[in-house]
């Protein structure tokens, strides 16, 4: 029991992780003649990649859902204006970008549904 509330205080955690660390880079971008947004496209992979990653190695959906709240309540909080009147996800199309996408993406990723096939064992066959 004590083993799965430390996990799950750690899922949390990592996704509270990503998230800050996408909050932060996802407004680089760089000018190849056209501005490629990098930073959000980077985020956004990232995130992607530490949901599927949870959701194929862990047997339910939870890991991912408590990644995912995790990295969604560090963005909506980074939306706030802080004391200073500074905000860190400005309201630009890389900032809705950033504050919409993590929440379809985990919606996605945590709703799809398991591919893994389970196969009846082989008449005693070992």
């Amino acid at each position: 029991m004590f083993s799965r509330i430390v996990s799950a205080i750690l899922l949390v955690l990592a996704g509270a992780v990503f998230g800050a660390i996408g909050t932060i880079a996802h407004q680089i971008s760089v000018t190849w003649g056209i501005p490629i947004p990098l930073g959000l496209i980077g985020s956004l992979l990232a995130f992607t990649s530490l949901l599927v990653g949870l959701r194929l190695l862990g047997h339910s959906r939870l890991p991912a859902l408590l990644a995912a709240l995790g990295a969604i309540v560090v963005i909506l909080l980074f939306t706030q204006e802080s004391g200073g009147g500074s905000v860190l996800i400005p309201n630009n199309l890389a900032g809705q970008v950033w504050l919409i996408g993590p929440i379809l993406i985990a919606a996605v990723v945590v709703a799809w549904p398991d591919v893994r096939v389970r196969r009846p064992a082989a008449n005693g066959l070992s």
